[in-house]
């Protein structure tokens, strides 16, 4: 945490309310009629409100980014962080930290009038104390689900103004995930398991249960092969093995799976030897924001070919 005197303090707060000031003069100039008062509940159960629609978002890690761009959004973010990739007309905005942390210096002199934080690298637990100390509004996203997600777009779409925006969004997307539900009813689901990283001292990342990568697994039609094992993410390349799944699927590139299932033992397990080893999109299986949604589209037509669906099916 950084050490703030109460003369830094002081200069931030004027700076910020001044800030505020003239973004509800220009709102007033507009006319714009929806220039009320927010107050929401974010996932950390705080009471978070403001003024007025914020104007300018300072999205910090990727999936919040791409959820104020699906909205229709993008031209508020004024920061970013170093992770961000996507949408394109965003990566020219200034950074705010990155895998070293972030800072609030680079936050406030931005002047936003909201910024949206996800507690993962020690990010809620630097902005937020500085961020209500200064009085910017901060709002705390969790995405331990698909369900989830609909839910932060529905809640950034009401803290924007928006409602009927994102009613209209998470509609769409929720009938997606519909749609497919009914077309996989009755459907026989393979077991599976996702590599999402390897670490140094040999063990390997593998979806945690609980979280919107394990959730669209099971919504694109498949059953985790560890599933009994309680909550983990690090596992030994034997534990995969004898774990044993119907499905390998490999979120990377195919040089890397292919480098992998030709170790050792690999080769006799039953994804491999029935050639069901399948790399996935990274940005949509492991990135909690709108994209998620083509990426279960995508699994499920490789899993279930059969199946007819909304986007293309992803390559084997």
């Amino acid at each position: 945490m950084l050490l703030w005197t109460a003369r830094i303090l002081r200069a931030h707060q004027a700076r910020w309310k001044r800030a505020v000031h003239l973004s509800m003069t220009l709102i007033a100039l507009a006319g714009t009629s929806s220039a009320q008062p927010i107050t929401v509940q974010d996932a950390f159960d705080r009471s978070v409100s403001l003024p007025a629609p914020p104007q300018r978002i300072v999205p910090i890690f990727a999936s919040n980014v791409e959820i104020v761009a699906s909205l229709g959004l993008a031209d508020r973010i004024v920061g970013i962080e170093s992770y961000t990739r996507y949408p394109p007309e965003v990566l020219d905005r200034p950074l705010v930290g990155g895998r070293l942390g972030f800072s609030v210096d680079a936050v406030v002199g931005l002047q936003p009038d909201l910024v949206v934080v996800t507690p993962s690298r020690q990010a809620a637990n630097q902005l937020i104390d500085p961020m209500e100390r200064l009085g910017i509004p901060i709002v705390v996203l969790l995405q331990r689900s698909v369900d989830e997600i609909l839910s932060n777009i529905r809640l950034i779409a009401e803290i924007a103004g928006i409602q009927e925006r994102g009613a209209e969004v998470t509609g769409r997307l929720q009938g997606r995930i519909d749609r497919l539900r009914q077309k996989l009813e009755g459907k026989k689901l393979p077991t599976a398991t996702m590599i999402t990283g390897r670490l140094g001292n040999g063990l390997m990342l593998v979806e945690r249960p609980e979280s919107y990568t394990a959730d669209a697994m099971m919504m694109a039609g498949t059953r985790r092969a560890f599933a009994n094992t309680g909550v983990i993410a690090q596992v030994s390349p034997e534990a995969i093995l004898k774990a044993d799944p119907d499905v390998l699927l490999f979120a990377g590139s195919d040089k890397d799976m292919k480098e992998l299932i030709a170790r050792p033992g690999w080769s006799d397990m039953r994804a491999v030897r029935a050639g069901r080893a399948y790399t996935v999109n990274r940005a949509e299986l492991l990135i909690p924001g709108p994209r998620t949604f083509a990426g279960v589209e995508k699994l499920a037509a490789v899993l279930h070919p059969p199946v007819i669906l909304d986007a293309p099916a992803a390559k084997p």
